[in-house]
């Protein structure tokens, strides 16, 4: 059984990259905005760094855009996951009250900065070596395909660790492994669903070569991210199968 601290506890990163279980138990149980706020305040490092690497490929102006849109759209998706998880948690069994659901939520998705930002070197390299973007060109169009998988791979990654690592800590407020994971699947699924198609409305992150550089697409409301992809994926087998 985990002992929790009288107070609570300082925000650790350290702590937070290891998993301690108490300690986490310890901010989720009492939570505070001083914690909130450092919690924020790296998310908004962690993926405005990997924003600002991805967005480089474009232009500078994109990089900055997407630097502010995608620790945005994190928070953003934390604060749903958090309510509507705050109101799946009974149902499934594991005993997080609302206010314990969105430090639970912020406590996985600071991870998931955390790691982002230590791919943003990765993403970085990548856009240093692949094809500068120019209106017309097909590698241009196979280099937007490129990122936009590789992208999705990695804000994947980054999310399904932040939540796995998260899973003793689930078990230990929810009493058992089966809830654990139950929880922990509702989760990875609010993420999957509402983080997705958020990001597809706050776009473009990476921008095309023939589109000018913009905060926001006009047409933001049509499509859905999965369509994207598998436009991208499209069009990388069209440019390898000539």
């Amino acid at each position: 059984m985990i002992r929790l601290p009288t107070r609570a506890p300082a925000f650790n990163l350290n702590a937070l990259l290891r998993g301690e279980v108490e300690l986490l138990a310890g901010w989720i149980a009492r939570w505070t905005m001083g914690q909130t706020a450092r919690q924020t305040f790296t998310i908004v490092v962690g993926a405005g760094a990997f924003g600002a690497a991805m967005g480089s490929w474009r232009a500078p102006e994109q990089a900055f855009c997407s630097a502010v849109k995608l620790p945005f759209i994190l928070l953003v998706t934390a604060v749903g996951n958090a309510l509507l998880n705050g109101m799946l948690a009974p149902l499934i069994g594991v005993n997080l009250r609302l206010r314990e659901s969105f430090a639970a939520v912020l406590t996985s998705f600071t991870l998931a900065a955390v790691i982002l930002g230590a791919f943003s070197p990765l993403m970085g390299f990548l856009v240093w070596n692949l094809p500068r973007p120019t209106p017309g060109a097909a590698e241009s169009v196979a280099a937007h395909s490129v990122m936009v998988l590789i992208l999705v791979g990695m804000i994947a990654f980054a999310g399904v660790t932040a939540n796995v690592r998260l899973l003793q800590l689930l078990r230990r407020f929810g009493g058992g492994m089966a809830p654990a994971w139950r929880l922990l699947l509702a989760w990875l699924t609010v993420n999957l669903l509402l983080g997705s198609q958020l990001s597809w409305i706050a776009r473009p992150f990476i921008g095309r070569a023939d589109e000018p550089v913009r905060f926001l697409d006009p047409h933001a409301m049509s499509g859905n991210f999965f369509e994207e992809v598998l436009r991208a994926g499209g069009e990388l087998w069209i440019h390898f199968s000539r």
